[in-house]
């Protein structure tokens, strides 16, 4: 089911997917998403926050960088079957992916905002309703582009740049549950 036809605009959740919803690697200070279905774990806190949301009746969008498809360091079935557990065991609706590297230069890799611009066209969203969650500057950026209250989960990466005018800043997502919950409400009412 998609948002076509429908006459109401809905809110929506945009989470990034590694470092917000499963463990990065982190090498160096820097995060490394994983490249083996057996390395994809969920973070404390995850399962419950998103059933939590689902409960509520939010629409859940990742949208997620993964540059790693155009460098070869992972495969599209390998991703594929991370979604898939993403869908099944969370309640995802949708997926959106930029595969590009930062040279490609392309308009859907975060922090630009075409990842949430396609997802609000195909799911009838309200961007200005919606929460854009991440654990990275580029998620916090995408979001304000796009009009979305956000949400940064710092991870404390070192060389990292800070996300500046986040809307607000937890250390998981679990604990940005009743922030989520409140502001999409707040939001809901405007």
């Amino acid at each position: 089911m998609n948002g076509e036809g429908m006459s109401e605009m809905r809110q929506a959740i945009f989470l990034d997917r590694d470092g917000t919803i499963n463990w990065n690697e982190v090498r160096g200070g820097r995060p490394y998403a994983p490249t083996r279905l057996e390395d994809f774990r969920y973070l404390p806190g995850v399962v419950e926050a998103m059933a939590r949301f689902k409960a509520e009746g939010h629409l859940l969008i990742v949208v997620t960088n993964q540059p790693d498809l155009s460098t070869g360091k992972n495969s599209l079935s390998v991703i594929e079957a991370m979604h898939a557990r993403l869908r099944e065991e969370l309640g995802v609706d949708d997926i959106f992916i930029c595969p590009h590297t930062e040279e490609q230069d392309c308009g859907c890799r975060k922090p630009r905002p075409g990842l949430l611009l396609a997802a609000a066209e195909k799911w009838a969203i309200d961007l200005s309703r919606s929460i854009m969650v991440g654990d990275r500057w580029r998620d916090v950026d995408a979001g304000r582009a796009a009009g979305c209250a956000t949400v940064h989960i710092d991870q404390g990466y070192a060389g990292e740049p800070v996300a500046e005018g986040a809307d607000f800043r937890v250390p998981s997502l679990g604990e940005a549950a009743d922030f989520i919950v409140s502001e999409l409400a707040r939001r809901r009412g405007a």
